[in-house]
Protein backbone atom coordinates (compact mmCIF):
# COMPACT_ATOMS: atom_id res chain seq x y z
CA UNK A 1 0.00 0.00 0.00
CA UNK A 2 2.52 2.15 0.82
CA UNK A 3 5.02 1.72 -2.37
CA UNK A 4 1.31 2.08 -4.63
CA UNK A 5 0.94 5.47 -2.88
CA UNK A 6 4.81 6.50 -2.91
CA UNK A 7 4.08 5.56 -6.89
CA UNK A 8 1.00 7.77 -7.14
CA UNK A 9 3.09 10.71 -5.13
CA UNK A 10 6.05 10.36 -7.39
CA UNK A 11 3.76 10.53 -10.71
CA UNK A 12 1.89 13.40 -9.30
CA UNK A 13 5.52 15.22 -9.06
CA UNK A 14 6.24 14.40 -12.42
CA UNK A 15 3.11 15.50 -13.66
CA UNK A 16 3.20 18.55 -11.87
CA UNK A 17 6.32 19.77 -13.48
CA UNK A 18 4.75 18.68 -16.57
CA UNK A 19 1.73 20.21 -16.01
CA UNK A 20 3.95 23.82 -15.81
CA UNK A 21 4.93 23.21 -19.56
CA UNK A 22 0.90 24.10 -20.61
CA UNK A 23 1.66 26.96 -23.32
CA UNK A 24 -1.06 29.14 -21.55
CA UNK A 25 1.35 29.07 -18.29
CA UNK A 26 4.84 29.48 -20.83
CA UNK A 27 3.11 32.28 -22.30
CA UNK A 28 1.98 34.47 -19.39
CA UNK A 29 5.52 33.84 -17.21
CA UNK A 30 7.68 34.66 -20.46
CA UNK A 31 5.87 38.47 -20.35
CA UNK A 32 6.91 38.84 -16.87
CA UNK A 33 10.71 37.19 -17.28
CA UNK A 34 11.37 39.23 -20.27
CA UNK A 35 11.53 42.14 -17.87
CA UNK A 36 13.81 40.41 -15.70
CA UNK A 37 17.46 41.47 -15.18
CA UNK A 38 18.91 38.99 -13.57
CA UNK A 39 18.34 35.15 -13.25
CA UNK A 40 17.88 34.74 -9.69
CA UNK A 41 14.79 37.32 -10.12
CA UNK A 42 13.59 35.04 -13.25
CA UNK A 43 13.51 32.14 -10.90
CA UNK A 44 11.83 33.79 -8.25
CA UNK A 45 9.08 34.82 -10.89
CA UNK A 46 8.68 31.08 -11.56
CA UNK A 47 8.42 29.88 -7.76
CA UNK A 48 5.89 32.80 -7.04
CA UNK A 49 3.50 31.20 -10.19
CA UNK A 50 3.90 28.03 -8.97
CA UNK A 51 3.37 29.21 -5.62
CA UNK A 52 -0.38 31.07 -6.47
CA UNK A 53 -1.07 28.32 -8.97
CA UNK A 54 -0.95 25.71 -6.22
CA UNK A 55 -3.17 27.74 -3.44
CA UNK A 56 -5.87 27.86 -6.14
CA UNK A 57 -5.28 23.76 -6.57
CA UNK A 58 -5.42 23.34 -2.88
CA UNK A 59 -8.15 25.44 -2.32
CA UNK A 60 -10.72 24.72 -4.78
CA UNK A 61 -9.12 21.33 -6.18
CA UNK A 62 -9.27 20.31 -2.20
CA UNK A 63 -12.78 21.62 -1.88
CA UNK A 64 -14.05 19.30 -4.75
CA UNK A 65 -12.30 16.50 -2.82
CA UNK A 66 -13.43 17.07 0.42
CA UNK A 67 -17.36 17.57 -0.92
CA UNK A 68 -16.93 14.50 -3.73
CA UNK A 69 -18.26 17.09 -6.07
CA UNK A 70 -18.76 15.80 -9.18
CA UNK A 71 -17.51 17.30 -12.96
CA UNK A 72 -21.19 17.00 -13.92
CA UNK A 73 -22.05 19.15 -10.82
CA UNK A 74 -20.69 22.50 -11.75
CA UNK A 75 -22.05 24.01 -14.52
CA UNK A 76 -20.32 24.48 -18.34
CA UNK A 77 -20.73 28.06 -18.51
CA UNK A 78 -18.63 28.53 -15.02
CA UNK A 79 -15.66 26.17 -15.99
CA UNK A 80 -15.64 28.33 -19.32
CA UNK A 81 -16.09 31.30 -17.52
CA UNK A 82 -12.86 30.85 -15.35
CA UNK A 83 -10.73 29.78 -18.40
CA UNK A 84 -11.94 33.05 -20.09
CA UNK A 85 -10.50 35.05 -17.27
CA UNK A 86 -6.80 32.82 -18.28
CA UNK A 87 -7.38 34.55 -21.66
CA UNK A 88 -8.20 38.16 -20.10
CA UNK A 89 -5.77 38.35 -18.16
CA UNK A 90 -3.04 37.07 -21.23
CA UNK A 91 -4.28 40.06 -23.56
CA UNK A 92 -3.92 42.21 -20.54
CA UNK A 93 -0.20 40.97 -19.58
CA UNK A 94 0.63 41.40 -23.31
CA UNK A 95 -0.46 44.87 -23.34
CA UNK A 96 1.09 45.75 -19.82
CA UNK A 97 4.43 44.53 -21.11
CA UNK A 98 3.83 46.42 -24.68
CA UNK A 99 3.41 49.51 -22.36
CA UNK A 100 7.01 49.28 -21.28
CA UNK A 101 8.21 51.03 -17.51
CA UNK A 102 7.47 47.70 -16.10
CA UNK A 103 9.99 46.97 -14.01
CA UNK A 104 8.87 48.54 -10.69
CA UNK A 105 6.20 46.16 -11.70
CA UNK A 106 8.12 43.30 -12.78
CA UNK A 107 10.00 43.00 -9.64
CA UNK A 108 6.58 42.83 -7.34
CA UNK A 109 5.81 39.66 -5.86
CA UNK A 110 2.00 40.59 -6.16
CA UNK A 111 2.40 40.39 -10.16
CA UNK A 112 3.17 36.46 -10.37
CA UNK A 113 1.39 35.22 -7.96
CA UNK A 114 -1.90 37.25 -8.92
CA UNK A 115 -1.39 35.25 -12.38
CA UNK A 116 -0.82 31.96 -11.23
CA UNK A 117 -4.06 32.46 -8.82
CA UNK A 118 -5.92 32.67 -11.64
CA UNK A 119 -4.32 30.27 -13.75
CA UNK A 120 -5.06 27.90 -11.07
CA UNK A 121 -8.83 28.87 -11.45
CA UNK A 122 -9.45 27.59 -14.04
CA UNK A 123 -6.99 23.73 -14.13
CA UNK A 124 -8.32 23.18 -10.29
CA UNK A 125 -11.49 21.00 -11.72
CA UNK A 126 -9.42 19.02 -14.19
CA UNK A 127 -6.32 18.15 -11.81
CA UNK A 128 -8.58 17.04 -8.52
CA UNK A 129 -10.41 14.73 -10.95
CA UNK A 130 -7.67 13.00 -12.54
CA UNK A 131 -7.62 9.28 -12.35
CA UNK A 132 -4.63 9.25 -9.92
CA UNK A 133 -6.56 11.03 -7.81
CA UNK A 134 -9.47 8.69 -7.95
CA UNK A 135 -7.09 6.16 -7.29
CA UNK A 136 -6.78 7.66 -3.61
CA UNK A 137 -9.70 7.00 -1.86
CA UNK A 138 -9.10 8.76 1.38
CA UNK A 139 -9.63 12.68 1.18
CA UNK A 140 -6.73 13.74 3.01
CA UNK A 141 -3.96 11.94 0.99
CA UNK A 142 -5.81 12.67 -2.00
CA UNK A 143 -5.23 16.31 -1.11
CA UNK A 144 -1.73 15.39 -0.36
CA UNK A 145 -1.44 14.03 -3.66
CA UNK A 146 -2.45 17.89 -4.91
CA UNK A 147 0.17 19.00 -2.60
CA UNK A 148 2.94 17.26 -3.80
CA UNK A 149 1.02 17.73 -7.55
CA UNK A 150 1.85 22.12 -6.56
CA UNK A 151 5.20 21.18 -5.84
CA UNK A 152 5.97 19.94 -9.01
CA UNK A 153 4.52 22.37 -10.39
CA UNK A 154 6.33 24.83 -8.50
CA UNK A 155 9.67 23.17 -9.58
CA UNK A 156 8.63 23.00 -13.16
CA UNK A 157 8.15 26.63 -13.51
CA UNK A 158 11.58 27.26 -11.73
CA UNK A 159 13.18 25.29 -14.69
CA UNK A 160 11.12 27.04 -17.27
CA UNK A 161 11.56 30.54 -16.41
CA UNK A 162 15.12 29.75 -16.03
CA UNK A 163 15.37 28.61 -19.15
CA UNK A 164 13.52 30.87 -21.02
CA UNK A 165 15.49 34.04 -19.26
CA UNK A 166 19.18 32.58 -19.42
CA UNK A 167 19.42 32.93 -22.96
CA UNK A 168 17.23 35.92 -23.26
CA UNK A 169 19.67 37.96 -20.89
CA UNK A 170 23.18 36.27 -22.71
CA UNK A 171 21.49 37.84 -25.71
CA UNK A 172 20.22 41.62 -24.40
CA UNK A 173 23.97 41.90 -22.58
CA UNK A 174 25.40 40.95 -25.72
CA UNK A 175 23.05 42.89 -28.47
CA UNK A 176 22.08 46.47 -28.11
CA UNK A 177 18.19 47.04 -28.57
CA UNK A 178 17.75 42.95 -27.61
CA UNK A 179 15.74 43.47 -24.69
CA UNK A 180 13.33 45.92 -25.92
CA UNK A 181 13.07 43.29 -29.09
CA UNK A 182 12.56 40.63 -26.50
CA UNK A 183 9.78 42.19 -24.69
CA UNK A 184 7.91 43.62 -27.71
CA UNK A 185 7.91 39.59 -28.83
CA UNK A 186 6.68 38.43 -25.85
CA UNK A 187 4.23 41.10 -25.18
CA UNK A 188 2.42 40.30 -29.09
CA UNK A 189 2.99 37.04 -28.64
CA UNK A 190 0.67 36.87 -25.57
CA UNK A 191 -1.72 39.27 -26.46
CA UNK A 192 -1.80 37.25 -29.35
CA UNK A 193 -2.53 33.71 -27.96
CA UNK A 194 -4.86 35.30 -25.43
CA UNK A 195 -7.29 36.42 -28.14
CA UNK A 196 -7.20 32.76 -29.88
CA UNK A 197 -7.98 31.18 -26.44
CA UNK A 198 -10.29 33.97 -26.05
CA UNK A 199 -12.21 33.15 -29.84
CA UNK A 200 -12.20 28.98 -28.71
CA UNK A 201 -13.39 29.18 -25.28
CA UNK A 202 -16.17 32.02 -26.76
CA UNK A 203 -17.52 30.57 -29.55
CA UNK A 204 -15.81 27.00 -30.41
CA UNK A 205 -16.70 25.90 -26.97
CA UNK A 206 -19.37 27.86 -26.79
CA UNK A 207 -19.23 30.38 -23.44
CA UNK A 208 -21.22 32.98 -25.44
CA UNK A 209 -23.38 30.55 -27.10
CA UNK A 210 -26.81 28.71 -26.18
CA UNK A 211 -24.92 25.31 -25.62
CA UNK A 212 -21.77 25.97 -24.00
CA UNK A 213 -19.55 22.49 -23.33
CA UNK A 214 -16.75 22.47 -20.94
CA UNK A 215 -14.07 19.43 -20.47
CA UNK A 216 -12.05 20.55 -17.92
CA UNK A 217 -7.94 20.53 -18.68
Amino acid sequence: MLTALFSVLALGFLLGMRHATDPDHVVAVTTIVSQQRSLARAARTGVLWGIGHTATILLVGGAIIVLRVQLDGIPPRVGLSLEFAVAVMLVVLGLLTLAGGERRVADSTARPLTVGFVHGLAGSAAVATLPQVALIPDPPRAVGYLTVFGVGTIAGMLLVTASIAAPALFASRRFVGMNRTLRIASGVASIAFGLVLAHRIGFVDGLFTASPEWTPH
